[in-house]
């Protein structure tokens, strides 16, 4: 083979080349918008199912949070006896069965929202106990120094709603 028939020879080979490269190159980009587009459809279907399920979550923790602030907690929860340590014990059982019922809500919930949710709870169970520690002596007095202890400043439960309210705000 002389010099000039490699040339005619690599002349024919380069155009071939070159498109199959750019052939290549573009069959590359096509396959992984593809990818992101069949993905981005997983994740859209994925989300309209998930999404009443999480709100029912939220809305759950939102029941639980109105239902442990101390004014409907008092009113909804009953001395049985006058005792108030019987009161106090009554109380912060309803409130620890009422977290229990909603434990499994925890996995649609961000993991931050879950912990002020826990550390309302609690909150809400110190204020109890604190209130028991006073020197009242029946379970209508301790009722009260519950009542009154939650006048001045914000309830836990409130502060946890709200930020539960500004998290299913964050899902649209």
């Amino acid at each position: 083979m002389s010099g000039e028939q490699i040339l005619q020879m690599f002349g024919f080979l380069l155009p071939a080349v070159v498109t199959g490269v750019v052939a290549f190159y573009f069959f590359k980009m096509h396959t992984k918008n593809e990818e992101g587009r069949r993905r981005y459809l997983l994740h859209k279907d994925s989300q309209k199912n998930t999404l009443p399920i999480r709100l029912q979550a939220y809305e759950r923790m939102a029941l639980f949070l109105e239902r442990i602030s101390i004014p409907s907690l008092v009113v909804r929860v009953a001395p049985k006896s006058s005792n108030k340590n019987e009161y106090e014990n009554l109380l912060i059982k309803s409130i620890e069965n009422e977290f229990d019922h909603n434990l499994s809500q925890q996995i649609y919930l961000s993991d931050e929202c879950w912990n002020i949710i826990k550390a309302a709870k609690s909150a809400t169970i110190q204020m109890i106990r604190r209130a028991g520690m006073s020197e009242t002596d029946s379970a209508d007095k301790l009722r009260e120094d519950v009542l009154t202890e939650t006048m001045d400043k914000q309830s836990p439960s409130a502060t946890a709603l709200s930020f539960v309210k500004k998290e299913i705000g964050e899902l649209w």
